[in-house]
């Protein structure tokens, strides 16, 4: 048995610390990234968000010659879809012809 045992039980210990340190660091490092990418995306996400809605408002005021009553009906005639779990959209009308007022909330 003692021909299999080339140290002490301490260096051992000291393997197994700096072993789980350095794991915990890698998961660390992992875990921010993925966290930074991800609200890289959300911002994307909600100007793409505001793109197409500006795009759906301008086309249905050149096709219809008026702005959407309601984003409802952006949504059903322009196709305009979004995942509301993610976003509040805001869609407020002054008038006739006057463009509407669209505010995107991130939840």
């Amino acid at each position: 048995m003692a021909r299999f045992y080339h140290g002490k039980k301490e260096h051992h210990f000291r393997r197994l610390v700096l072993s789980t340190l350095l794991f915990c660091s890698i998961a660390a490092c992992f875990y921010v990234g993925v966290d930074s990418v991800s609200s890289r995306t959300k911002e994307e996400q909600k100007k793409s968000l505001e793109a197409a809605i500006q795009r759906g408002i301008t086309h249905c005021f050149a096709v219809e010659g008026r702005y959407p009553e309601s984003l409802t009906y952006l949504k059903k005639e322009y196709g305009i879809q979004y995942d509301s779990n993610d976003f509040f959209v805001d869609y407020q009308i002054a008038g006739a012809n006057i463009m509407p007022d669209v505010t995107i909330i991130e939840k």
